[in-house]
């Protein structure tokens, strides 16, 4: 019977060896299911890899581990005609050991790479080529495009009937391609999230506080963007759109804001707060 089982135990684990070998040569698999491809920005292939090696290593611990726990289950159970209480053990030091300092090296490795990664992402790039001011309001979208001094306001997304979206009026961020980006965010109300979902990373937007995303845009495309906050009634429709274009395209952009009569910045005398640490009173600032 234990030989039976000792065999059957093996040839499960060939097979869950040969499933996670099958699994791990698709392409979804690849990019630990994430709802991106690699290359869309200088970061994007930094957060894949971290993510799928994480996912790796946890994955056979957890393979391993489970076997151990079926098989000690299975090889140390109550056999028939046995009674009483087994032998009690009250340690074993190697053991103890083993377990205490491998999951020890396996969060300080994990959190090692993680910091490593984050430093790297959170790094100011030198002289952007583009300085974008967001604001997150409820719920809705304002774009400042500090260089040439434009500004785009959005509307919240719009229902059609049946569920779906107009995506034809969903606010707009145009961004050049390869060219470096600096993304500064601002909250006029609640906190809330700037989040580029197939760029893999978010931002919180937090009243009276400025935080800073730079990145390098790297292949042309519509990505979708959402707010990744609740903040609210109609948190679920604070949508966007990013538009990865060339530079002729951006500049024809940006023309069209001018000609629209977009000049100038949507600033803070916008916002809904008005109280906050920092911020002059009402008499000062009419003076």
């Amino acid at each position: 019977m234990r030989q039976r089982f000792t065999r059957g135990l093996k040839g499960a684990s060939v097979l869950t060896i040969v499933a996670l070998f099958l699994a791990g040569c698709t392409q979804q698999s690849m990019l630990g299911w994430l709802p991106t491809e690699r290359g869309l920005t200088n970061q994007v292939d930094r957060v894949i890899d971290l993510w799928v090696v994480s996912w790796v290593v946890l994955l056979v611990i957890g393979v391993i581990t489970w076997l151990l726990i079926i098989w000690a289950a299975v090889v140390y159970r109550r056999r028939k005609g046995q009674t009483g209480m087994p032998a009690q053990l009250r340690y074993n030091m190697p053991i103890e050991t083993f377990y205490t300092v491998v999951p020890l090296i396996l969060v300080l490795g994990l959190f090692a790479f993680t910091a490593r990664d984050q430093i790297e992402i959170e790094s100011p790039l030198p002289d952007p080529d583009v300085s974008i001011e967001v604001y997150g309001k409820r719920w809705a979208w304002d774009f400042n495009y500090l260089n040439e001094n434009v500004y785009y306001a959005g509307i919240q997304a719009q229902e059609l009937p049946g569920g779906s979206i107009d995506n034809d009026v969903l606010p707009k961020l145009y961004l050049p391609v390869d060219q470096k980006v600096e993304i500064k965010i601002e909250s006029r109300d609640v906190i809330h999230s700037f989040w580029i979902i197939d760029f893999l990373y978010k931002k919180d937007m937090i009243p009276a506080r400025t935080n800073y995303w730079y990145f390098i845009p790297q292949e042309e495309g519509v990505f979708r963007g959402k707010c990744a906050e609740l903040c609210g009634e109609y948190h679920s429709l604070m949508l966007f759109e990013v538009h990865v274009v060339s530079q002729a395209e951006y500049d024809r952009q940006i023309s069209a804001l001018q000609a629209a009569g977009n000049v100038g910045r949507l600033g803070p005398e916008l916002n809904v707060l008005q109280n906050l640490p920092g911020t002059a009173p009402v008499s000062e600032r009419e003076e």
